[in-house]
């Protein structure tokens, strides 16, 4: 393999080489001395060099890009004051695997023989000479020191493809001396190595899969819930293919919403345990009768802190599969659900022969005449799921103020609406990235009509996240337009990377979630009476923000050859005209990134989280 630039391999070449090998087109990160040498190769491979604010957001960058790619993405920052600042984001690609590769400029063989000989510390070095790595060995799946150039061909093709096996983050750091070191040239391609299925796999394959099929056959109304590792590992086909031969009706976690449009009929709603909508949570919890989890992850959110998911779920994920109480371990996913299809169309084609049964495809429907049943009114008026879905974007009058439900009830409409073609074939223009907290349980109600067009860290959850990952997104996917949804405080973690927005002319739409300048999550989550009227519970002190100008922030980010636009909506109307702006391509707004200050009541809510009201703030006495 000869290089791009012609000519000797070094370490700093090699390495570049290798990331362009492995389809990385952009390098997130902060410069500094140690890492100078490197940086120049990076370019000269085709990979462009991302300037960030600061590492935090960097490593959010590399996140977002990794997420919206499929593939690995790549952070690179200095010794020490770099590699701990960046550590923090990195954690979250371990715990949400995925695949990120940290790579860090360190001192020079001389400054640690100084260290060592005399105590002489030079700059962002820590007396500790394995500080920085082992530091990285607790949230990476394995972290090298290259000091010496001719082992790091097999130092980097080895952390490489553990990257990409594992799927989590790697850390690899490399001596400033050493980048301009001599080497071999790269020989092969770097692919992920997974296990082998051996036949004690099989074996425990088929019997995870009989018992998963006893299971529904027994109880009858399964439904699914596809999760995060459908999304990691590329089993969208395996997943639709599944659902479609069966017809099981499905919902997803919030981390693994649209890894299938949500265009298609049988979909349901996401399904987050208590935070979910109230319907969503009544058809996956009373109507369904069993509950299939493929990949999905399960959080003290999404399960509202049960413990044990109990004898009428199946749930396939992290390398095994739980059946009720048993449990098989070391069943690959993608396996399992082409097997557990098969099973469960003959499953259901010998209930409907014999007329045993089957399931049903529509239970709104069933919820909904379960209520006429009990001479009651099926709850909010939905009685089909094409009702649900079309409540998702219902309108409200223009002249109301905005709620969190409202605002995104009308986003939707527009995410819809904007979309071409028809059903689950729909082509979005647009991609969202959500922040954790009332924005995150607001959005995961958005209908998302093309696959693969939402990202959160649905276990992370590091407030700040969606402002730096959604400069990775938008690097990965130039051809759509990104929605980033954050609330205040969160956004005043990583504002500064609106200048990193600005500076490359994407033309992101930033929607700040201004309630009242308040945390309004950690509120609910601790002390969720302040939102119930009758209580007279005061807001707890540490939850309030310092008021900033939102919207104004893009005057201090723009400049003449890089525009940057900042709104503040306060009703639907507002809001109406901005996203009329918005959808005109020949409006100069939409040459750059766009900040949008949404002004929402303190005591407002997405409806999702108002069971913290009601399960803890007793009803006021008669």
């Amino acid at each position: 393999m000869s290089g791009a630039a012609g000519g000797s391999w070094t370490v700093a070449r090699y390495l570049a080489a290798r990331l362009s090998q492995l389809g990385i087109t952009h390098l997130f990160g902060v410069p500094g001395n140690h890492l100078g040498p490197f940086l120049p190769a990076v370019v000269d491979a085709g990979v462009a060099w991302v300037g960030n604010c600061n590492e935090i957001n960097a490593g959010y960058a590399a996140d977002g890009y990794a997420r919206a790619t499929g593939g690995p993405g790549a952070v690179a920052v200095t010794y020490g004051v770099g590699a701990l600042s960046v550590i923090q984001p990195v954690g979250g690609s371990y715990v949400e695997e995925i695949p990120v590769i940290v790579i860090t400029g360190a001192p020079t063989y001389e400054q640690w023989q100084n260290l060592r000989a005399i105590g002489l510390l030079t700059s962002h070095m820590s007396p500790n000479t394995r500080s920085n790595v082992d530091a990285y060995r607790q949230v990476t799946a394995d972290a090298q020191v290259i000091s010496n150039a001719t082992l790091a061909p097999t130092q980097i093709d080895a952390l490489l493809t553990t990257c990409l096996t594992e799927r989590r983050p790697v850390y690899l750091e490399v001596w400033e001396n050493v980048w301009a070191g001599p080497c071999a040239e790269p020989r092969g391609v770097i692919t992920a190595l997974p296990r082998p299925t051996t036949r004690a796999n099989e074996v425990m394959r088929d019997r995870a899969v009989r018992a998963a099929v006893d299971r529904v056959c027994q109880l009858g109304a399964p439904i699914l819930w596809g999760g995060e590792e459908i999304d990691r590992y590329g089993l969208r086909s395996e997943f639709t293919s599944l659902v479609d031969a069966t017809g099981i009706p499905f919902c997803t976690t919030i981390g693994g919403k649209s890894v299938v449009s949500e265009n298609h009929p049988l979909f349901h709603g996401v399904y987050n345990g208590k935070a979910s909508l109230p319907e969503v949570r009544e058809i996956f919890k009373d109507v369904a009768r069993c509950r299939i989890g493929l990949g999905s992850w399960s959080t003290s959110k999404n399960l509202g802190g049960t413990r044990d998911v109990g004898e009428d779920w199946i749930v396939a994920a992290h390398q095994g599969v739980s059946v009720g109480s048993q449990y098989f371990p070391d069943v690959k996913l993608g396996e399992f659900i082409t097997h557990l299809r098969d099973a469960l169309v003959q499953c259901r084609a010998d209930a409907e022969r014999t007329g045993t049964g089957g399931w049903k495809t529509d239970y709104y429907r069933a919820r909904a005449a379960a209520a006429v049943a009990m001479d009651d009114a099926p709850a909010n008026g939905i009685g089909s799921r094409a009702e649900f879905i079309a409540a998702l974007d219902e309108p409200s009058p223009a002249a109301q103020a905005l709620t969190y439900d409202s605002f995104f009830q009308r986003i939707s409409g527009f995410l819809d609406a904007s979309a071409s073609g028809e059903g689950t074939e729909a082509v979005s223009p647009y991609v969202v990235v959500s922040d954790a907290g009332f924005s995150l349980l607001g959005s995961q109600n958005l209908k998302m009509p093309q696959p693969r067009s939402y990202f959160c860290q649905g276990s992370w959850l590091a407030i700040g996240y969606s402002v730096g990952a959604v400069t990775g997104v938008k690097a990965a996917r130039p051809d759509k337009r990104a929605f980033a949804f954050v609330g205040d405080g969160s956004f005043q973690e990583t504002c500064q990377e609106l200048s990193t927005h600005t500076r490359l002319r994407q033309n992101t739409v930033v929607w700040v979630m201004n309630n009242d300048d308040f945390y309004g999550i950690e509120q609910m989550l601790v002390h969720p009476c302040f939102y119930d009227p009758a209580s007279g519970e005061a807001p707890s002190f540490y939850n309030e923000l310092h008021p900033w100008k939102y919207s104004r922030l893009a005057d201090v980010f723009s400049a003449p050859g890089t525009p940057m636009t900042g709104y503040e909506v306060a009703t639907h109307a507002e809001l109406d005209e901005l996203l009329r702006v918005l959808a005109d391509e020949d409006d100069g707004v939409n040459r750059g990134p766009v900040l949008v200050q949404v002004r929402l009541a303190r005591t407002d809510y997405p409806r999702a989280i108002g069971y913290e009201v009601a399960d803890h703030c007793p009803p006021a006495p008669h």
